[in-house]
């Protein structure tokens, strides 16, 4: 069975209401929930980026979900803050955190003024930051000089088993790169061809733990208020990488999107007004092998599709608690 979670979009929420959207989706049924850690939307019209680390502290309170964490540790965040605010939460709630690694975009990481490097320079630094980061969960003191520097530093503060640390990938490169360090895999919805190679790649490489996926959707009663939601809110993220790495400002995305149209948005997004073929597609998901499927709304109102696929979907689905 596959646990279902509840995406929380900070680039789209604001944080008081996705705190009320996340306690309705336990009470819906889900349960887990997860988020990225980012600096800036990806549109000017999603308008939102609160601060993931203090909303997961509020919402780890409030519900009794696990909660996972998508972060970028090299550039904008020392490695050691990173393990700093994973053992903090992991202290305060005892295997209900996990935190997935990535290489980060521009968009979040051009605000420190250093350049952005290229993609493999920041494969190095994150696996450095990671090595930095486990280290720390551990109670080592570390120094280390490299692409990330750390000067005798200790957490002092940390939970008895440190929380999992995911690998966040997009391709089957980096799927099976993670495979030597991750404790755990994630990724984004493709075409199931692409989801079964990673997956592949992943566990012949040796690779741990569970692996993750989540999936952006649009849901609304008609199937044109749907695809609207979706074309409004989500299509600066039609475009691979390495554009959607490298460009650095909300108006560059919305400027590279403007000629992008509706129909376009099925490529990314699983849009329909009928539940039960959100509850097939998810089905089929699972079928590939996944542990856990984060569903990510990608309207700013919450609200009804929590209440929907909670009354709709969920009881269709073979749903487990983690």
């Amino acid at each position: 069975m596959t646990v279902y979670g509840f995406h929380a979009s900070h680039e789209q929420v604001p944080p008081a209401d996705l705190l009320q959207a996340v306690v309705l989706a336990e009470q819906a049924g889900f349960t887990a929930a997860m988020c990225s850690d980012h600096f800036s939307p990806w549109s000017t019209r999603q308008g939102e980026s609160g601060f993931a680390w203090s909303w997961l502290g509020a919402a780890l309170q409030a519900t009794g979900l696990t909660f996972g964490v998508v972060n970028a540790p090299g550039q904008r965040y020392h490695p050691a803050i990173v393990a700093q605010a994973i053992g903090t939460l992991g202290a305060m709630y005892p295997g209900r955190f996990w935190a997935a690694l990535g290489t980060g975009e521009a968009s979040n990481e051009h605000i420190t003024g250093a350049p952005w490097p290229r993609k493999q320079v920041r494969t190095e630094r994150l696996l450095e930051s990671v090595e930095v980061i486990r280290k720390l969960l551990r109670g080592e003191e570390v120094s280390h000089d490299g692409l990330v520097t750390v000067d005798r530093a200790r957490v002092w503060t940390r939970p008895g088993e440190p929380p999992a640390l995911l690998g966040a990938a997009v391709s089957e490169q980096t799927a099976q790169w993670c495979a030597g360090w991750a404790d755990g895999l994630i990724t984004v919805n493709a075409d199931h061809d692409h989801l079964r190679r990673m997956i592949a790649a992943y566990r012949e490489a040796g690779g741990r733990g569970k692996v993750c996926l989540q999936v952006h959707l649009s849901y609304a009663a008609d199937e044109r208020d749907a695809v609207r939601i979706a074309h409004d809110q989500w299509r600066t993220k039609v475009f691979a990488p390495p554009m959607c790495w490298d460009t650095d400002t909300v108006e560059s995305f919305d400027l590279a999107a403007q000629h992008v149209p509706p129909e376009a948005m099925h490529r990314t997004v699983r849009i329909s007004a009928d539940p039960g073929q959100h509850a097939a597609w998810l089905d089929e998901y699972a079928a590939l092998g996944f542990d856990a499927i984060y569903l990510h709304h990608v309207g700013r109102e919450q609200a009804e599709f929590v209440e929907v696929f909670g009354s709709k979907v969920l009881p269709r689905l073979e749903v487990t608690r983690p």
